[in-house]
């Protein structure tokens, strides 16, 4: 089994491309993820280089930035080669199957009216008791 769940920071903005006969979007960024604390008291991070494909991809360049916390899911792949000068190369990267946007920048407006509608999520939320309305009465109950 090959799977790999991270939660992190990016370390950069991600980096979107287009393959050029096929037009597919591919994507590149780096995710720092913490480790527990050293001895001394200073956090320490892993860092890793996350690739994505397709819509997913087109959505992290559009919409993610450095710094932001996100959650991926995904596998290992290796990314082994030798160069023309016949030096071997060795690398690990994260294929994202799955990627969920944990943090938004409310100052800065992510989409089309994104944070808008954030805002008139959180005074509707507020106002209705989280989706639940009181009910007048209990005759019209039907149980």
């Amino acid at each position: 089994m090959n799977q790999v769940i991270l939660i992190g920071r990016l370390t950069r903005d991600p980096e979107l491309r287009y393959i050029p006969n096929t037009g597919t979007p591919v994507g590149r960024f780096s995710l720092a993820v913490n480790r527990e604390v050293k001895k001394e008291g200073q956090p320490d991070a892993d860092f890793f280089n996350i690739v994505t494909w397709g819509k997913q991809a087109e959505h992290c360049g559009n919409y993610l930035k450095k710094g932001r916390l996100v959650a991926i899911t995904g596998q290992l792949r290796n990314n082994n080669y030798t160069d023309k000068n016949n030096v071997k190369h060795y690398g690990i990267e994260v294929m994202a199957s799955r990627i969920e946007f944990l943090e938004w920048d409310e100052k800065q407006s992510s989409g089309p009216n994104t944070s808008q509608t954030y805002s008139q999520n959180k005074q509707v939320e507020q106002n209705d008791m989280y989706g639940f309305q009181p009910i007048e009465g209990d005759d019209d109950i039907p149980f």
